[in-house]
């Protein structure tokens, strides 16, 4: 999901809520308590040269159960870390803590904000010397019509 996809959303929800990819829901009283970009140069193991942006949004539980992000403050601190950080359309990506500070990506389900677990990947399978997945057939859906091995054969 991109900034401005939820920046459109927000304006049609009566709240924020997040949800995990599991279903358990972050705690309503969740904060975000930053946006930003991050930018990461890398090289890959290749050696392909990678730049990616990203939106960053930090969701923190506090003790103050009481306390809920309404859309209009969600929205407004989207706009001042545009108008502040010189933020531009990109794609979102979410830190929450849980035994970890894990990432996720972003998506809406009609109702919720769904945090998408992110897996790692090798960039560059085509040089790095990963064998290619080879192609799942089904046994039975081959036809051979001269069978060798038959219950009577005397074979097994």
């Amino acid at each position: 999901m991109t900034l401005n996809q939820i920046k459109e959303i927000l304006p049609t929800l009566e709240n924020v809520e997040f949800q995990l990819e599991n279903g358990t829901l972050v705690p309503k009283h969740f904060h975000v308590t930053e946006v930003g970009i991050i930018h990461k140069n890398f090289i890959d193991c290749g050696g392909t040269i990678r730049n990616e942006k990203v939106i960053n949004f930090q969701l923190w539980n506090a003790n103050d159960y009481e306390h809920r992000l309404k859309p209009n403050k969600l929205f407004n601190i989207i706009r001042l870390s545009e108008e502040k950080l010189g933020i531009e359309n990109a794609e979102i990506e979410v830190e929450y803590q849980s035994e970890t500070i894990g990432k996720y990506d972003l998506e809406f389900n009609g109702k919720n904000f769904i945090l998408k677990n992110k897996t790692t990947a090798c960039l560059a399978q085509d040089v790095c010397g990963i064998p290619a997945e080879k192609q799942k057939l089904n046994l039975a859906s081959l036809s051979n019509k001269q069978s060798c091995c038959t219950p009577d054969s005397g074979c097994c």
